[in-house]
């Protein structure tokens, strides 16, 4: 399909894209901004969590870099892949020490399809590869 076949999406689609990753974003780097302050209750979540304190510079690293790849349109879909496995660690993290589903075990996974929806409302490129069809 060509540019000029192709039809126009609605504009609506592309904000909303915006406004869930902007949303991703905001937390994410709050997350490691948490993390790089060396707050009192990060480091006593992080020991209940079963991780220890040192562990808490390199994660908070870890997440704004992949938040920055995010935040770029270049590298958005590298930086949604990784901060999917990071998302992951802390899913399994949540179910190993037997923390509450909704509340926290799942809390990873509806920040991923926030994430990742807000990609897909905002890329073309996405929606082509995944494409949502209604049943014939």
């Amino acid at each position: 399909m060509t540019d000029a076949t192709r039809p126009a999406e609605p504009k609506w689609m592309k904000i909303a894209g915006y406004v869930l990753s902007g949303l991703c974003i905001a937390f994410f780097l709050m997350d490691a901004g948490m993390k790089f302050a060396n707050l009192d209750v990060v480091k006593s979540t992080t020991r209940d969590l079963g991780w220890p304190e040192s562990s808490i510079p390199l994660l908070g690293s870890v997440l704004l870099v992949c938040t920055i790849l995010y935040a770029v349109p270049q590298t958005a879909i590298l930086g949604a892949v990784l901060i999917t496995g990071y998302l992951g660690g802390a899913v399994a993290t949540h179910v190993r020490i037997g923390s509450p589903l909704f509340s926290h075990v799942l809390f990873g996974v509806y920040l991923g399809i926030m994430m990742w929806g807000g990609l897909y409302l905002r890329l073309p490129a996405l929606r082509a590869l995944f494409p949502l069809r209604r049943a014939a």
